[in-house]
């Protein structure tokens, strides 16, 4: 075999783990969010909503000390670890490793005493409106500090090309912070709300703690492995020996920043929140109680139903960044321009029927699930959110697959300006309340998702297809009133909630799908792209004669 050939040989075999990887992660990802989903069910149930609500004022704090303390180190980590192993700088990649470790012990420590230190002065000005979350607060602080070293450890082991540390450690890491909270949001729930709530809280440490030890074991086969294929040749490189750990953690600090400034987003808009909505529910005529119990309605039980609504839009939107982005590299935008309009079909697809069913059947659901039918406005209004996120991902995907990730990022911080003025005046209008709070959630995305559109207009000249909306649009108009009707026929019959809710859904689906393929509205090449769901859906609609069944020799 030739020189070329070997190196073509290692090229293909390194695809293929690259592939191999990114399935790893995304199963992953899929099961974590599942458990996640899950987990809120049990833990309202248990809780309620005042409950929910004393934990959702202390998680942004966590959330955003330790989005700052990691500052996309992790991924920083990952890019010189992998630039290093490539090199066969094994002991230069094992220096980043030590020199980024010894950073992220020092800024987790940092944080986590920020974090339990400033719980009281965080009530004491009203940034935390109801006193009751400072237990809460005070058991994430040393979360912080685990997590801060779980993720770098993670970006470590993913420069070496290695997915399943990761992949182990999030799904182990989730099964234990589930199972934790549910036990102590169960053991405390006899002492007070605020210790069930603070019980709840201790399961992001029990997760980080157990998820850290995995990856122990995987950095002790990692060493066993380089000992194995490297041995006696490990030896620094020229130039190597004398690179001062300052310019490794400037350059780490240099890689991180851009990583960092959009995933701080997140938490900001958390935080403001947190600030906002249970203020002004109070200006609204709520008590502290109330607004606290209805802060947990919105961010602890509507707005994980929406992301759980768009699980596969999430996907979806993974997977089209580096489709588009080849199609890009070969110049062929044609293919670009096609698949961003597959992507934003399906999301409408997939999203409009999922509006439906949360929307109609808000109040039901909301008493199912988290046995709080009170949750039904705010569930009500944030189902609008699901047809606007999934467009935001879907939109977003398509931006960094044309290598532009910095305009989504961009589109979130106007987004976010737009939410603060809408929570800051509707959620203090007494007729509205929390459902003001959530049509500013709505609108926050719908900003973010019409600001992406028009700049993939710019682009490459696509804009939404008005004649596929509008026939969704009548799918799901047609659904809507199948729902309402079957569920409010079958109550007056059977007198069963979770039947009826159940039977209203299966049976909307149908009557969309029905609709759908009738006015042409179901395409079977958007249906081939779905994740899961698509070749299934396929093959049947192809056996009852939908689809035209294709001979051996076409495409």
């Amino acid at each position: 075999m030739s020189n070329q050939e070997i190196k073509q040989e290692k090229k293909s075999s390194r695809g293929e783990s690259f592939l191999k990887g990114t399935f790893i992660l995304t199963v992953a990802g899929f099961v974590v969010k599942v458990i996640g989903s899950l987990n809120w069910i049990f833990v309202s149930r248990i809780l309620g909503g005042e409950g929910i609500g004393l934990y959702q004022m202390a998680f942004p704090i966590y959330f955003f000390a330790m989005t700052v303390s990691q500052a996309g180190v992790p991924v920083a980590i990952s890019i010189i670890t992998a630039e290093k192993v490539a090199l066969k700088d094994i002991l230069g990649a094992r220096r980043v490793f030590h020199i980024s470790m010894a950073l992220m012990v020092v800024t987790g420590l940092v944080f986590s005493f920020l974090t339990y230190f400033a719980a009281d002065w965080l009530i004491e000005w009203q940034f935390v409106r109801d006193p009751r979350a400072y237990k809460s607060i005070v058991v994430l602080a040393p979360t912080v500090f685990f997590v801060t070293l779980l993720a770098s450890s993670r970006g470590y082991l993913q420069g070496w090309q290695r997915m399943t540390p990761t992949a182990v450690s999030q799904i182990v890491e989730q099964i234990f912070r589930v199972i934790t909270m549910i036990l102590l949001a169960e053991l405390l729930l006899p002492w007070g709300l605020d210790y069930a709530s603070a019980g709840a809280s201790l399961g992001a440490l029990a997760g980080a703690v157990t998820g850290l030890m995995v990856l122990v074991y995987f950095h002790w086969k990692l060493d066993r492995d380089i000992e194995r294929d490297y041995g006696n040749d490990l030896q620094p490189l020229p130039g190597q020996e004398s690179e001062p750990a300052w310019q490794i953690i400037q350059r780490i600090f240099k890689l991180s920043l851009p990583v960092s400034a959009a995933s701080i987003m997140l938490p900001v808009v958390s935080n403001l929140d947190l600030m906002i909505v249970p203020q002004r529910l109070e200006v609204a005529g709520y008590s502290v109680n109330e607004a606290t119990e209805l802060f947990g309605y919105l961010t602890g039980m509507a707005v994980p139903l929406v992301n759980l609504s768009c699980i596969i839009t999430a996907s979806m939107a993974m997977s089209i960044v580096p489709a588009i982005s080849e199609a890009r590299a070969l110049r062929d935008m044609k293919r670009v321009y096609s698949q961003t309009a597959a992507s934003v079909r399906i999301s409408n697809f997939v999203c409009f029927p999922a509006f439906v069913i949360v929307f109609v059947l808000a109040t039901p659901i909301s008493a199912l699930i988290y046995n709080a039918p009170g949750a039904g406005p705010a569930v009500m209004i944030s189902s609008f959110s699901i047809i606007l996120l999934g467009l935001h991902q879907v939109s977003t995907g398509i931006l960094q697959g044309l290598g532009h990730p910095t305009i989504p990022m961009v589109n979130m911080i106007l987004a976010a300006a737009a939410k603060v003025i809408l929570n800051w005046e509707l959620t203090a209008l007494p007729w509205l309340g929390i459902m003001g709070a959530a049509w500013a959630t709505a609108a926050d995305m719908g900003v973010a998702a019409v600001i992406n559109l028009i700049f993939i207009y710019k682009f490459i000249g696509y804009r939404m297809e008005l004649p596929q909306l509008l026939k969704t649009m009548a799918a799901s108009a047609v659904m809507a009133a199948a729902v309402y009707f079957f569920y409010e026929w079958t109550m007056a019959w059977w007198h069963i909630g979770v039947l009826s809710t159940f039977g209203a859904v299966f049976f909307g689906c149908a009557v969309y799908l029905a609709v759908m393929l009738l006015v042409g509205g179901l395409l079977e090449e958007d249906l081939e792209r779905m994740p899961m769901i698509g070749r299934i859906g396929i093959r049947f609609l192809r056996r009852i004669g939908v689809f035209r069944t294709r001979d051996d020799g076409q495409d």
